[in-house]
């Protein structure tokens, strides 16, 4: 459901993974460096069970000014029914204007698996074993 004042997403591109997603204000809004906001984007969506949307920032917003989201990537589960949301970060030293329809994030529509816990007292053997960050690149 739309009820945003702009078209639904469209992808950028016919080889895109992401549709993108705007600003659903009505005045421009500033953020203050290393202030973050809660964005709205008008948009409520019902996916397929077995279905997320992915909430992932701009390359082009965060090379060029430094916005990013707070929480990357964010889901949005298949229950879910209220608006999207976009948590916008600044992480640059200068405020950055957000205008209304600018495109903030993109998502992208996925499948997902769900698992069942089996707890067991050892797990098997593996090339990698326990290293943790950055083990690998360490030979």
């Amino acid at each position: 459901m739309n009820k945003s004042a702009f078209d639904v997403p469209q992808y950028a591109t016919s080889q895109a993974a992401g549709l993108d997603l705007r600003a659903n204000i009505r005045e421009a809004v500033v953020l203050k460096p290393l202030e973050r906001k809660l964005v709205p984007t008008g948009l409520f969506i019902e996916l397929p069970d077995g279905c997320e949307a992915q909430i992932r920032p701009r390359s082009g917003l965060a090379v060029k000014h430094g916005i990013s989201l707070v929480n990357t990537p964010g889901t949005v589960d298949p229950d879910y029914r209220g608006e999207i949301g976009v948590i916008l970060i600044n992480l640059s030293n200068d405020e950055f204007i957000l205008n209304p329809g600018e495109r903030i994030a993109q998502m992208i529509i996925g499948k997902f698996e769900r698992i069942e816990w089996e707890c067991v007292s050892d797990l098997s053997m593996s090339e990698r074993g326990d290293g943790g960050f950055g083990s690998t690149g360490t030979k």
